[in-house]
């Protein structure tokens, strides 16, 4: 039986968290606001428990900020939108695309660093 040696393993980058990245503006632009809030979630919990992503923390920190300020005002709001798809006006949904993609071009020039 051969297995991998433990340093190679530790250098193999996390997948999970440039897709989520990518995911979080996607699913935004797609029209499933609330649904975008798992990427997000997977971005920040991965940058925060991978050692080698410490100088992506900032940037998936801001992510979420940029999501969960749009989702905080819907649901302690009065609002009667149906979804926050719906909540969202298009300034809103143009800011939080753009920081998407921001986090997700910053986490891409992070791997092809490194």
């Amino acid at each position: 039986m051969t297995t991998t040696p433990q340093h190679t393993r530790a250098h193999r980058p996390a997948l999970a968290v440039p897709i989520a990245a990518w995911a979080f503006p996607v699913f935004v632009l797609g029209g499933f606001g609330l649904l975008s809030g798992i990427p997000v979630l997977v971005l920040l919990i991965g940058t925060l428990r991978d050692p080698r992503l410490r100088a992506l923390r900032w940037w998936s920190a801001a992510s979420a900020v940029a999501y969960a300020t749009p989702l905080a005002f819907w649901l302690l709001g009065s609002s009667d939108a149906p979804s926050l798809t719906k909540f969202m006006n298009p300034l809103v949904t143009g800011i939080v695309i753009t920081v998407g993609v921001v986090v997700a071009i910053a986490h891409l020039a992070h791997r092809r660093q490194n």
